[in-house]
Parts: C-alpha cells; sequence; structure tokens
C-alpha cells in the first residue's frame, strides 16, 4: 500500500489495490493549557513541565576564601636614632636584612659635642673633685647624649675622653635604612633580590644628626597576614572571626587566629577589602612576603536561600521563573549574598511560591525577559 494515498473512508488503494488501513494517531487532547496561556508573549510567560523548588529558610554557616601575604607586623618596628650629631667612624651592618640581636653594636660616631662633654668632666674631676653637683651633672649629661655606663665608667678610670661612642641597638630583627629603601610592608618588593642584598646607603664617614633616625629594625617573629576579600563578601566579615590560614611555602604549618583589624578602604592595586590577623611568628617561622590561603569563617547567616541554578541573571536584575497555574512566569527578586550552591534571597519570592529548579531551561534565547514588579 502506498502511504500517500489518504481517504476518509475504506476502500482500496488505487495504484497496488490492497486495502486501506485505518490510521489512529492515539493522542489525547490537551486539556490543561487554556487559550489565554498560549497566546501570552513567550518573554513574560513559559509553558513547560520543570522540577520546582521553592525558598528555604535556615541559618547557614558562611565560610570565606581568601588570597593573602605574610607581612611585618608594623607594631613591632623599632628605631635606631642618633642621639648627638657627628661622624660615622666605623659601620658594624652592612646590607639590607642583616639580622641583629638586641644589644648588638650597630656603629661608633665621632661627635666633637661629645668629646668636648668628656673633657669637662675629667677637668672638674681633677680642679674641683668636690662640687659633686656639678660633676653628677656633667655624667648626666654624657648619659643622655647616647654614651652608655660602662663607657662613662672607662672614661672616668681612664681619665682619657673616649673618642667615638658606640650606638647599640634595642631590638632585634632585620636591619632596614630609615630613608624609605626599606621595607614598606609590601611582598612585591621582596622579589627584588637586589634589592634584598643590596649595600646600605650609610656609610662610614657620611654625618649624622641629633634626633636622626638612622636604621628600622623589623622583627619577623611578629608577623600579620594581609588577606584579600572581594566586595560580595564584605558585608560577611567582621572584626573577631576564626580564621584558618594555609601557607603555601609551609602547609603543614596551618594555624588558626582571628580577624584583628579591617582596613576601613580599599585597596588601589587590587580593588579588594583587606583583614588583617595578627600572630606570633617565633615558632612558626614562616618567611615574610609568603602566599597564604585562608578560610575565614563568618557569622552564621539566618536567611531565605535559593538554589543558585534557579536565578537567572540579566544585569542588574535577577529573575526566576515562577510556577502559576498553566506555566512560569518570570518574576524579579532581590538577591543578597552567594554562598557556595544558593544565593540569598531578600524579596519578591514568598514561602509558599514554587520556582523553575533550573531558570536557564525556561529562557529563551531569541527573546528578552520582561518582568514586573510586585504589586
Amino acid at each position: 500500500m502506498h502511504p500517500d494515498v489518504v481517504k476518509d473512508n475504506p476502500g482500496s488503494c488505487p495504484i497496488c489495490g490492497m486495502d486501506l488501513v485505518k490510521k489512529e494517531t492515539g493522542g489525547a487532547a490537551v486539556k490543561e493549557v487554556e487559550l489565554d496561556a498560549l497566546i501570552k508573549p513567550t518573554n513574560e510567560f513559559v509553558i513547560s513541565s520543570v522540577p520546582v523548588t521553592s525558598i528555604e529558610k535556615r541559618a547557614e554557616e558562611i565560610e570565606i576564601e581568601a588570597l593573602g601575604s605574610i607581612a611585618y607586623d608594623t607594631r613591632a618596628v623599632g628605631s635606631i636614632s642618633a642621639r648627638v650629631s657627628g661622624r660615622i667612624e666605623k659601620l658594624y651592618v652592612r646590607h639590607r636584612y642583616q639580622k641583629i640581636n638586641k644589644g648588638q653594636r650597630i656603629m661608633d660616631i665621632y661627635s666633637p659635642e661629645l668629646l668636648t662633654a668628656q673633657q669637662n668632666l675629667l677637668f672638674l674631676l681633677k680642679n674641683d673633685a668636690g662640687n659633686t653637683a656639678m660633676i653628677e651633672a656633667a655624667k648626666e649629661k654624657l648619659l643622655l647624649a647616647g654614651m652608655s655606663k660602662e663607657q662613662l665608667q672607662q672614661v672616668l678610670q681612664s681619665k682619657q675622653a673616649s673618642l667615638t661612642v658606640a650606638v647599640y641597638s634595642n631590638y632585634s630583627g632585620h636591619i632596614h635604612e630609615s630613608t624609605g629603601t626599606g621595607m614598606d610592608n609590601s611582598s612585591e618588593k621582596m622579589k627584588d633580590v637586589s634589592l634584598l642584598t643590596e649595600e646600605l646607603l650609610l656609610k662610614e664617614g657620611m654625618y649624622v644628626n641629633k634626633g636622626q633616625t638612622v636604621f628600622l629594625v623589623y622583627n619577623p617573629a611578629k608577623a600579620w597576614a594581609v588577606l584579600n576579600i572581594f566586595g560580595d563578601n564584605s558585608a560577611l566579615l567582621q572584626k573577631g572571626n576564626a580564621v584558618r590560614i594555609v601557607p603555601e611555602t609551609a602547609p603543614g604549618k596551618d594555624f588558626r587566629a582571628r580577624i584583628d583589624f579591617i582596613e576601613p578602604f580599599y585597596r588601589k592595586e587590587n580593588k579588594t577589602l583587606t583583614a588583617r590577623v595578627y600572630f606570633d611568628n617565633s615558632s612558626l617561622k614562616i618567611p615574610i612576603g609568603s602566599q597564604v590561603r585562608a578560610i575565614v569563617f563568618g557569622n552564621s547567616k539566618n536567611a531565605y536561600w535559593l538554589p543558585k541554578e534557579a536565578v537567572l541573571s540579566l544585569g542588574l536584575d535577577k529573575v526566576v521563573f515562577q510556577k502559576v497555574k498553566d506555566g512560569f512566569k518570570a518574576q524579579k527578586i532581590n538577591t543578597g549574598i552567594l554562598h557556595k550552591t544558593h544565593i540569598q534571597v531578600l524579596s519578591g519570592l514568598h514561602v509558599t511560591d514554587s520556582v523553575a529548579a533550573n531558570a536557564q531551561y525556561l529562557m529563551d534565547s531569541e527573546s528578552f525577559i520582561k518582568v514586573k514588579e510586585n504589586e
């Protein structure tokens, strides 16, 4: 029988003579979709049968992933200053980042002012030994000018004025110049090896002024982790949040701490909010400038949540497809934070509303979705 031969009553095929067979479609009439649904614009209404979901209210434990680096704790920076004006006769440190200890001799300064003060003391001791008030005042002047008690005692015993005064460090750590070329808390400078091994600009024979800060001492045992937090997570960050930090140079030395300070501005170079975590680096010995990964445990968020696949982004607007009688309609919603596989819903839906579990299935690529505000 030829399939192109169709009649509205029984009979035979006029070509081959075979009996015609009754054709049955087996279909059923679609009764649940009304005419007004079929004629609605496709950019406002969609007829489909896809799984649905609804908003769920629960307390979500927020975990924020962040990257950062280890930097010196500038609160522990010490300064070495010249207490008298004079010329540097001997310098005992030679290059940047040189390790020094508390009490270590840094340099010797020849000071005409200090030499004159010593000679005045020796003159009083020789010619007016009974004038104890003047003698004590002369001793005090030398001590205030930077001479140590040991040096003063040596002058009194030898009855000879010392030509130089030694300057000692009151701090332990890495030494840097205070002329702007030292460490400035940026890990970028750590990458330039020439800056690490370069000689100090301060040389023997140079002059220093009274009160001038000659060196800065940064203590690597006191450090902080500088964490970069993206803007969409900044609202979840608070001082005191627990954080787990994993150094990339030593993953086995991960440690727990808390957010101690949140900088009240965005850094120009990365446009992120910066949080500081202070910690004791004396036992960990994590190199300054090391990169770290961190997980910040934010406050639990008691809110309404939807799977992120159920929300469609139209740029500034967020849309879901809300289940109605005959299909789905596009509904604008206001959203909050995105956490893992869920997104926070601020307004636009009720607990009893059902929406398409995956909004991408219902989007018409050839038309722009129109949404209406809630009345």
